[in-house]
């Protein structure tokens, strides 16, 4: 009873501040920016410049976590999430926001990986799916979030809107303070020094298979999802399609994404995560090359159902193939250092696909992405040394 009031507060504070978040980063931040003289190439920086906070911070702050517990660490994400959305109050210029969004980063820095860890050692059976209810609030917060912060600016300046942000994320600290520590978390490592434990921590996850294989298959999948956000509005545009439907496609997509999460974390856990993931995988891969095969409305649409829904069979399967293979004592490390390598992939992903378009055009950008898919996931199937992996 005491994990499912767990795993029921760590759900609804993940959503909570996770929407919150959103709120401020889509469609507000790009306004928000634009209104203090950022260049177009500038305001792209200063989107992505939490991404890459988190991409240097998650193996550390997994680290800090295994070591002290989640439940500290979950707390002080909360003061994050609350306290930064009133520093926008202050700003006047573009590169004062750069540094707010850095700093804003921490706030998802910490949740990545230690939401993730507490869900994960929760229980021991049915990770992935466990995962996959829980991935719902996370994905929940992609579709409010937006949405809200749309109604709001209709009725208010956008320096306003961060204060809302800030008080609606302050309810998170309702579930966060209702949450127990978790004992496998709890003083395991605390009779080494901090500096053995990193060491070690390191060493776990580096020697531990599918933390690797997990982070490169994140990695991977990221890149592709990752070029589809950046290059599918332009490609979009340029054959003349209204930009209405692009945004119900990646609402639609990030929908199905959510309502199949569940499921697919079910299949994990019976038929074999490796499998489940390397069926997602190949799913991405046939289906981005048709992207350009068609302009038609409905077909765009079922696309969009399909990618969303592979994504459901990926990710919470990932994270439950990490969880049970590291050391427990290293779990919130092992995650840390799958998240850096996600990161990256957001990261890379409109890099290479704007490489690909500058060199070759739209189609073959697409087709190439997902052959990447395709192989990479075929690859590891095949890969003798992962059948110790395939549960």
């Amino acid at each position: 009873m005491r994990s499912l009031i767990n795993f029921v507060c760590i759900t609804l504070a993940d959503f909570i501040v996770r929407a919150a978040y959103q709120m401020g980063k889509t469609p507000l931040l790009p306004i928000f920016a634009s209104t203090l003289g950022a260049t177009d190439a500038f305001l792209g920086s200063i989107v992505s410049v939490s991404t890459l906070t988190g991409m240097l911070l998650k193996p550390s702050i997994g680290i800090l976590s295994d070591r002290w517990g989640r439940r500290w660490w979950l707390i002080i994400g909360t003061i994050f999430f609350v306290t930064m959305p009133f520093f926008y109050h202050f700003i006047h210029t573009p590169e004062q926001l750069f540094i707010i969004r850095l700093v804003h980063g921490l706030a998802t820095a910490i949740y990545g990986p230690v939401t993730v860890a507490y869900v994960a050692e929760q229980k021991q059976n049915q990770r992935a799916q466990r995962l996959g209810w829980f991935g719902i609030a996370r994905s929940g917060g992609y579709i409010v979030g937006p949405a809200l912060a749309g109604g709001l600016l209709l009725v208010m300046e956008p320096i306003d809107v961060f204060t809302i942000i800030g008080l609606l994320s302050s309810l998170a600290f309702i579930p966060i303070f209702l949450l127990t520590e978790s004992h496998h978390s709890l003083g395991t490592v605390k009779n080494v020094s901090m500096r053995r434990q990193i060491i070690e921590s390191l060493k776990s996850g580096s020697r531990t298979p599918a933390v690797w294989l997990s982070g490169g298959l994140e990695f991977i999948v990221y890149i592709a999802l990752y070029a589809v956000k950046a290059f599918l509005p332009i490609y979009s545009l340029s054959i003349g399609l209204n930009v209405a439907l692009i945004g119900t496609f990646f609402a639609l997509q990030e929908v199905s994404n959510v309502l199949f999460k569940p499921l697919g974390g079910r299949l994990g856990d019976q038929y074999g995560y490796i499998k489940i993931i390397v069926i997602g995988m190949v799913t991405i891969g046939c289906t981005l090359p048709l992207i350009t095969l068609t302009s038609k409305p409905t077909s765009l649409l079922f696309l969009a159902v399909l990618i969303g829904a592979a994504q459901a069979l990926i990710f919470p399967s990932t994270i439950a193939l990490v969880s049970t293979q590291i050391n427990e004592h290293y779990l919130g490390a092992g995650i840390g250092l799958v998240g850096t390598l996600k990161n990256s992939g957001k990261v890379v992903g409109p890099v290479l696909g704007g490489i690909l378009v500058g060199w070759l055009n739209f189609t073959m950008m697409f087709n190439l992405i997902g052959i990447l898919l395709i192989v990479g996931g075929l690859a590891v199937y095949r890969l003798r040394y992962l059948q110790r992996l395939s549960i």
